[in-house]
């Protein structure tokens, strides 16, 4: 694709990786130029960042690299900043801060969505996301530093704030990540006996009337009563109100002290359609025709999470909802309506038939309706790994995902923390201080110089 027309796809997530790897199918070598610009070499499957999390999945097995499956597009890693749409040009900011301008002649509109935060005091500091597979390998070490904070702590204050966890947000990312996280620490805690899985308290906070809004409510009152078995405090109809000093607050007046507070509560569009100045709705979300296209913007087009995207089968003015579902199918249907609009064609409408919802809570158990169909429990997470492998891109991806889940049938859980990771230099910088400020001799502890002059006298 070194010639002809020449596309860019703004994001490399789920959307604007198949929309890519669709045209790479059904463009003719030379037919158009596919670029495809994002801040990460890499497309995050999001469904299985939980498992991720909690060791059930090796990290880099979750991600898929741009490079690896996208063979005749050009990928350029960095974030498009800014666009001019009326002149065709896009500004290109790398990971060393250095801009580019990028030429084009179709636009489309991928950047996926951001996390939703409110203006919560304390959250800043605090709070933990939970969107991308940095902040899922660290959420991880985090949660296993706090059992080694707890089984360390001077204080029963400070054991309980360590082994004190708060979810805020029960849709799917937060009823996840809390379950598989929970069974992670509980399989943890065996291996310190001076702890004990009953000294753990996991809330999950939703202000909405039920948790799990994306499946139905019989399915999200099961859900709800599965957690709470596990001694899960699920606390609907509640919002935090304050994270300062690390002391949770919540809207019903109770205040505790927490060592962790996850913040799952949903996400926002991505702002770089609102920056760009094409019409957005008042969620931020780039208004799109039943087509994809952009309206009012000749040229340009989005979808996935950025995009209000007309729900035709539901009707009614309804807006498809940001799953990766959705951003799967309307980018195979994108790249059929380019292709068809390069060659003089008629786009096609984008109608789905939605194949349901899945949702893992924790090793064997899940809730699942598919087709109508309404499942519980194994089955229920048997068909969560099913359909999630099955749309997993790459047989290389899909191998190394079912090997994982192999090996953790046959041996235990790895709950090793290595926050090192996260400060590779800190050692070396230590290092370098120390050469810098010359040596010096660390305060005895009591009794070393008297046993050192034992010991001397021994050896003499």
């Amino acid at each position: 694709m070194g010639s002809g027309p020449r596309i860019l796809i703004a994001g490399g997530g789920c959307g604007g990786m198949h929309t890519a790897l669709r045209l790479e199918r059904l463009l003719r070598p030379g037919e158009a130029t596919v670029m495809v610009a994002d801040p990460w070499s890499y497309m995050t499957y999001q469904p299985l960042l939980a498992e991720a999390a909690a060791g059930n999945l090796e990290p880099r097995h979750v991600v898929v690299p741009l490079r690896g499956v996208l063979r005749r597009t050009q990928v350029i890693k960095a974030a498009v900043s800014s666009l001019d749409h009326a002149h065709r040009v896009a500004r290109l900011t790398t990971g060393d801060g250095e801009d580019t301008l990028a030429g084009y002649d179709m636009l489309v509109l991928a950047p996926g969505s951001i996390s939703r935060v409110l203006p919560v005091p304390g959250l800043a500091e605090t709070g933990i996301g939970f969107s991308t597979i940095g902040e899922a390998i660290h959420l991880r070490n985090h949660v296993l530093g706090r059992l080694d904070a707890a089984a360390a702590a001077s204080s029963a204050q400070a054991r309980r704030a360590a082994l004190t966890f708060v979810f805020a947000g029960g849709g799917y990312a937060g009823v996840e990540a809390l379950a598989e996280l929970q069974d992670m620490a509980f399989d943890a805690c065996a291996r310190y006996p001076e702890l004990s899985r009953r000294e753990m308290r996991w809330i999950l906070v939703e202000a909405a009337d039920r948790i799990l809004p994306e499946v139905s409510p019989a399915m999200a009152d099961y859900t709800a009563a599965l957690l709470r078995r596990r001694h899960i405090e699920v606390r609907p109809r509640t919002r935090l109100v304050s994270a300062e000093g690390g002391r949770v607050q919540l809207d019903d007046g109770e205040e505790f002290p927490a060592g962790t507070l996850v913040w799952t509560a949903g996400v926002a569009p991505s702002p770089l359609a609102r920056q760009a100045g094409l019409p957005t709705d008042a969620t931020g979300r780039v208004i799109v025709d039943e087509f994809l296209a952009v309206q009012g913007a000749d040229g340009a087009w989005a979808l996935g999470d950025c995009a209000a995207v007309p729900d035709l089968a539901a009707g009614g003015g309804a807006v498809c909802a940001p799953t990766a579902q959705h951003a799967w199918r309307q980018a195979r249907l994108l790249a059929g309506n380019i292709t068809a609009v390069l060659r003089g064609g008629t786009p096609r409408p984008y109608r789905h038939a939605s194949a349901g919802s899945v949702a893992s809570l924790g090793l064997y158990r899940g809730v699942a309706e598919v087709y109508g169909l309404r499942m519980r429990g194994f089955p229920a997470w048997l068909t969560h790994r099913t359909y999630h492998l099955l749309k997993l891109p790459t047989v290389n991806r899909r191998l190394r995902v079912v090997s994982d889940w192999m090996l953790a049938l046959l041996f235990p859980r790895e709950v090793v923390s290595l926050d090192v990771l996260e400060h590779p230099r800190r050692d070396f910088q230590a290092a370098l201080r120390v050469i810098a400020t010359g040596p010096s001799r660390v305060a005895p502890f009591p009794g070393q110089e008297e046993k050192e002059a034992e010991h001397h006298a021994y050896r003499q």
